[in-house]
């Protein structure tokens, strides 16, 4: 079994040259200092996830987590100690306000750290991710008490976060949950059960901020009737530090498919006196509030995504330059699978859609920057509808190309791939649940089709078509991918037109918003991942040029560019014919 190294060069060029770091500082008002540190800070977490994270990975999976009468979860070996380590270096406040401990850097560099923790440890890496999700959702609706109170042992990562929606009866249908908060003096009593609390008991950090929604008494009916508290898992004195227990605990975990060393948890909340809440936000705006949380959560699982692809072609790279079984075509004498075409082909394909889902993820993580950024309201509003088209596609394409990623890797493996000692069957059990949790790849496709591009007759996707047709136009490419690469290219932003006309068409018919939506996601995901190849393509001559890469690193994605237009972006085609025959 292969360990993983993080593809450190890859990911500097991707937020240098494809997402232009320097610039993006530089209009939103960032500090441009990012720049120079990238390469430190991208060596520095690749070494611990390399060191610390990674090495636990396995045997978190096979030893899991145990957890005694009183609800208490204990983690597996070694994941207290890395967490530790985690908090010490600083990194769970990479993105977040100085005013509140956190180090200001750009969203999209946060990311690119993120990918290595999950690539490393998909189990261990989703306890920072919640986190971050708290922090964001607090900062952006708490009032200033609660931001000062809890929001600096959660950027530092003393204190980890989470978000609970799920309930037995109330999956994707959040509007039907049960849980009640009852008014009592300067808080709230809360009462109910949640399922499904990704890292919702755990021994790692000192204390757990649960983002729990729920409904007041006489609410209105459905999602207008709930609202979002905050409710610690340990109470907070005024002077900072921790006081009695909360009335919560965890009533059991789940046993899953992966992702055995996180602990998936069923919360129980004010089972005697009622756990105390505070408000966050307004009240019956509780989904709204949330959602702060869940977008930039659903870019965070699209990125888990690439952590997967990039885990899982590591692993068969290195397994087929050492398999050693038959006689390639041209040889004369047995030698190592990576000579075979076929193999070479699934190898090709992996790489591709690794690094085209890594460009495409950086570049709608660094619109959650500009998003943020101050700046003309008409250029802000550009930007807001260019990250709400691209983060359902993010979340989507990203996790299902994961699958396949993850699945051809096994098959690079044979026989061995199939048994546990390798470790490639836990990648695969691990991914399973990115195309399912932060709202299933099928709300995602409905996200896209409805609330991005029909709401806004288009606009958004226009927009970003009009900016994918730019990138084929630049002359630099025509010395390194062919004519008829940029001909298919160029085919599919015509198609990517036409479907979109289909669906506005046809948008007061809701079967056929639903029938055609995944398609949509799917050909849309394909398509921008080919644009940001091309990007990535013109960016690496520039950058070889300038003498920023070598001339092998250029080769190398030209190479890859070519084998993405020719062999992965042709599957949009099958997508776009369902479309049109969803739609006759």
């Amino acid at each position: 079994m292969s360990n993983y190294t993080a593809p450190v060069e890859d990911m500097s060029f991707v937020l240098k040259e494809v997402v232009e770091i320097e610039k993006l500082c530089n209009e939103t008002g960032l500090d441009t200092s990012t720049v120079e540190i990238i390469d430190t800070v991208l060596d520095a977490a690749g070494k611990l996830a390399k060191e610390e994270i990674e090495p636990i990975n396995k045997t978190g999976d096979s030893e899991g987590l145990k957890i005694d009468s009183s609800g208490k979860v204990t983690t597996a070996n070694g994941f207290k100690e890395a967490y530790q380590h985690f908090v010490e270096g600083g990194w769970g406040s990479l993105q977040f306000s100085p005013n509140y401990g956190g180090q200001g850097v750009p969203f999209v560099v946060a990311a690119s750290v993120q990918e290595m923790w999950h690539s490393a440890n998909m189990s261990w890496g989703l306890c920072p991710l919640l986190t971050q999700g708290a922090v964001e959702a607090i900062t952006l609706n708490a009032n200033e008490e609660l931001k000062q109170r809890y929001l600096p042992k959660l950027i530092s990562g003393e204190w980890s976060g989470t978000m609970n929606l799920t309930e037995g009866d109330a999956g994707t249908d959040v509007g039907s949950l049960k849980t009640r908060a009852t008014p009592k003096d300067d808080h709230y009593l809360i009462r109910g059960q949640k399922i499904y609390i990704t890292w919702g008991e755990h021994d790692m950090a000192d204390n757990i901020i649960h983002l729990v929604l729920a409904r007041l008494p006489d609410s209105p009916e459905g999602v207008k009737g709930i609202s979002l508290f905050l409710v610690p898992k340990i109470l907070v004195n005024d002077d900072g530090s921790l006081g009695q227990p909360n009335d919560l605990k965890a009533l059991s975990i789940e046993h899953k498919i992966g992702i055995h060393a996180c602990p998936t948890c069923v919360m129980s909340y004010g089972e005697e006196d009622g756990a105390i809440g505070y408000l966050v936000g307004e009240e019956n705006r509780g989904i709204q509030c949330m959602f702060t949380m869940m977008n930039n959560a659903r870019l965070t699982v699209g990125l888990q995504g690439v952590s997967v692809s990039e885990r899982a072609y590591q692993q068969a790279l290195n397994f087929c330059n050492e398999r050693v079984q038959g006689v390639a075509p041209g040889f004369q004498e047995p030698g190592p699978i990576i000579r075979h075409p076929d193999v070479k082909r699934m190898l090709s394909n992996m790489k591709s859609i690794t690094e085209a889902s890594r460009a495409l993820a950086y570049s709608a993580c660094a619109e959650v920057d500009y998003s943020g950024g101050a700046m003309p309201k008409e250029l802000l509003e550009k930007h807001k509808r260019k990250l709400g088209i691209l983060t359902p596609v993010v979340k989507g394409w990203c996790t299902e190309t994961a699958q396949e990623v993850a699945s051809v890797s096994l098959q690079c493996h044979g026989g061995m791939g199939y048994v546990e000692e390798t470790g490639i069957a836990q990648i695969l059990r691990d991914a399973r649940i990115l195309p399912i949790y932060e709202g299933t790849n099928g709300i995602q496709a409905m996200d896209l089709i409805g609330r991005k591009l029909i709401s806004d007759g288009g606009q958004g996707l226009t927009e970003l078509i009009a900016e994918m047709k730019e990138c084929s136009n630049n002359k630099i490419l025509e010395d390194l991918i062919s004519s008829s690469q940029i001909a298919r290219f160029d085919k599919s932003l015509d198609d990517l037109e036409t479907a979109a006309s289909l669906i506005l068409k046809n948008s007061e018919d809701n079967n056929h918003s639903g029938k055609v939506a995944f398609d949509t996601l799917m050909m849309l995901g394909t398509i921008a991942a080919a644009w940001q190849m091309i990007k990535s393509l013109e960016k690496a001559k520039n950058a070889f040029k300038n003498n920023s890469v070598s001339s092998e690193f250029l080769e190398e994605k030209t190479e890859t560019v070519k084998h993405f237009l020719d062999f992965i972006l042709p599957r949009y085609l099958a997508n776009f014919a369902t479309i049109c025959a969803a739609s006759e």
